[in-house]
């Protein structure tokens, strides 16, 4: 469907399209498959002519509920995104510890679905979603309930998304490796690792660095090693800190 000049092309955004009395499949069916396509193959693989493939039916009948692959990718986006739970500004452990687990929980879901960090990159109309908005308007409220102003909440919310979505996307990524080099973990860290010592001899502090990595057993990074990170990030944000320095 032809968007009129100026539009926001999205499947947010235009009517839904008229439904068969009898369709052969559903919105939640393509959804659904879209997303295992996605999780074991990627965007790059995804297309309408695999989709209809994998649910038997041909591209033309996709087309009764979405106008193309990026609308696809909006639908599946938002359907894992509502496996978050949204921050509660009533959290007992306070905003602090409502931010930790919202940035813990989105990491989760990244590893899960690696593709879902791609996305964030690549399609921006991704925020229109119903969960996406629930998820951003219960971080906005956390923030806002702590003391933050409209425009101190904004900037919080977009460092943490941008530190979990960066850090994730690179872990991601490291696993996609090792998948496709046959290898299994270990092997191909002990590989890994041998390589980055020799590259790093001519700088000191980064092969201290690689030198004492040699005997880790782990690609991703420890889940205290992130949460340590994302409390340097939440030092940074907290009004109060800021207040006392």
């Amino acid at each position: 469907m032809e968007a009129d000049d100026g539009d926001i092309q999205s499947v947010w955004t235009r009517p839904q399209r008229r439904k068969r009395e009898q369709p052969a499949l559903t919105r939640a069916q393509i959804v659904d498959a879209a997303i295992e396509l996605l999780a074991s193959e990627g965007t790059e693989a995804l297309s309408m002519r695999k989709l209809g493939a994998k649910l038997n039916a041909g591209a033309t009948s996709l087309y009764t509920h979405v106008a193309n692959k990026d609308e696809i990718v909006e639908l599946a986006a938002d359907k894992v995104i509502g496996e978050l739970t949204v921050p509660d500004p009533a959290h007992p452990g306070g905003w602090r510890a409502a931010m930790r687990e919202f940035a813990t929980e989105l990491r989760g879901l990244i590893l899960r679905q690696p593709w879902l960090a791609t996305v964030f990159g690549e399609i921006g109309t991704l925020y229109l979603g119903p969960n996406m908005m629930r998820s951003n308007e219960g971080m906005l409220t956390v923030l806002e309930s702590a003391g933050f102003d409209e425009e101190q909440a904004d900037d919080a919310m977009d460092v943490l998304f941008g530190y979990v979505i960066g850090v994730t996307a690179a872990e991601a990524a490291s696993l996609a490796v090792i998948r496709r080099s046959g290898l299994d973990t270990a092997d191909w860290l002990e590989k890994m690792l041998a390589a980055g010592e020799a590259a790093s001899r001519p700088y000191p502090r980064m092969h201290k660095r690689y030198a004492s990595r040699l005997d880790a057993a782990e690609v991703r990074m420890p889940a205290d090693t992130f949460v340590k990170q994302i409390e340097m990030i939440l030092d940074g944000l907290d009004p109060a800190l800021r207040e006392r320095a």
